[in-house]
């Protein structure tokens, strides 16, 4: 038999576990797939007690990830630690060792990933980071592979499942963003400080890996746009749903003639749409390509098994792999490293979609017009409106309008003067509207 894969695991939380757990309940499937065995040879974590309690005896402990990295015995990495420091160091490390690397740190790869990709370039070694997106959806073997006769028009995915559940209980019981948030955090799907998943910074780390390998550009996180779902009410869910839409936490990655969108934030989408219907903490990522049409991934997009189940994908692949060519393996971001294309990002008051607007206004003639005037100075034309009578004796009454397509920076400059009228009170709600059609 030929000698066994040998893994150095570094970081044994709820993934970490996972992956030792998969391995060893899918022993004999993964020999059979591969040829010969994955082995788990060594493992670091700073609980060294509970590590050594999980993996039993044969597996050697550590709590110093340094020192197993370098080791001759070694042939891979699994770095599930976390965060942009210490991982950066292990996995750099690792890399100049000679290792191949299986994370699952999205942060780290969307902030550092070039100079990653660069050194494993250098090392000939491969990177692999199957669970860094979407948890157990192996969305991202099917745009490096699956899809890999397609050139990819967008990428839209609701890959936050803390985002998705919170809005999915908005809509379903009536409540407030921060009672929900309670609730989340209650049954441990947001972390005591949320603010990573809430403000849309884990789904932009997310999308921005998937753009990459989407269109052939490098890692842009500093690029792209970030909106999160703190801002969202009630109100606005009911009115979506209204006017025959849900609202969803969406990453966004569009090629376009003036360059890539890259963008996160709360989206109206068609409620006949399959993505619009994925609720509680379940992800889904939807892909648009030339030759194939869309195509939508669907599963959990966290857990410990899940998210293992990729882990360990990877692993399986880079047992297949290790002894091949540099020249025959997939590249780490789809394409051929000098095909990797320098492209704009777009600014966010370039970009054309859709917007929902909702607005309190005083309930008295004319005021409709002056809105609608300074729409159709913007070139902004409106699709539908809904007006609802005040539930106080303020004599106002709130205004929702639905606009066509238009530009952004269009939509900026006519808020701006909506908001300037006397009759107008406060400021004017308003959130993107995707067909994704």
């Amino acid at each position: 038999m030929t000698t066994p894969l040998r893994v150095a695991l570094v970081g044994l939380g709820t993934v970490g576990s996972g992956t030792f757990n998969v391995l060893n309940m899918n022993a004999d499937e993964i020999t059979r797939r591969v040829g010969f065995p994955i082995e788990i040879k060594a493992i670091a974590d700073l609980n060294v007690d509970k590590a050594r309690e999980l993996a039993g005896p044969g597996v050697e402990v550590s709590n110093d990830a340094f020192a197993l990295v370098s080791r001759p015995d070694i042939d891979v990495v699994v770095e599930l630690i976390g965060g942009y420091t210490i991982a950066k160091k292990v996995v750099l490390a690792a890399i100049e060792a000679g290792k191949h690397v299986v994370t699952a740190n999205k942060a780290l790869l969307a902030v550092h990933g070039d100079e990653i990709f660069a050194a494993a370039e250098k090392a000939r070694v491969m990177v692999a980071f199957e669970a860094a997106v979407a948890g157990g959806i192996p969305v991202i073997k099917a745009i490096k592979e699956g899809l890999a006769a397609n050139q990819i028009e967008y990428v839209a995915g609701i890959i936050n499942g803390t985002c998705n559940f919170i809005l999915s209980e908005m809509r379903d019981k009536g409540l407030p963003f921060a009672d929900v948030l309670a609730q989340a955090q209650a049954l441990g799907y947001a972390e005591a400080d949320p603010t990573f998943d809430i403000e849309g910074i884990d789904a932009a780390h997310k999308i921005t890996l998937l753009s990459s390998l989407a269109f052939g550009v490098p890692v842009s996180f500093s690029k792209a746009y970030v909106e999160g779902i703190t801002k969202l009410t009630k109100e606005d869910i009911e009115f979506a749903e209204q006017l025959g839409y849900r609202v969803k936490l969406l990453g966004i990655s569009k090629r376009t003639a003036a360059g890539v969108e890259l963008r996160v934030h709360p989206t109206l989408i068609p409620a006949r749409r399959l993505i619009a219907n994925v609720e509680g903490v379940m992800n889904a990522v939807l892909v648009k390509s030339n030759a194939v049409g869309p195509t939508l991934f669907y599963g959990p997009g966290a857990g410990s098994l899940p998210t293992a189940s990729a882990v360990v994908a990877d692993l399986i692949e880079i047992a297949r792999l290790k002894d091949a060519p540099l020249d025959s393996r997939t590249p780490v971001l789809a394409f051929q490293k000098d095909r990797i294309a320098q492209s704009d990002v777009l600014s966010m008051d370039k970009v054309e979609t859709a917007f929902y607007m909702r607005l309190k206004v005083d309930d008295k003639p004319g005021v409709l017009a002056e809105l609608t005037q300074i729409l159709a100075k913007g070139h902004i034309s409106i699709e539908a409106m809904i007006q609802r009578q005040a539930n106080d004796e303020s004599n106002t009454a709130e205004i929702v309008l639905l606009t066509h397509r238009c530009i952004e920076g269009d939509v900026n400059k006519a808020i701006a003067a909506i908001e300037a009228l006397p009759t107008v009170h406060g400021s004017v709600a308003r959130i993107r509207v995707e067909d994704l059609s």
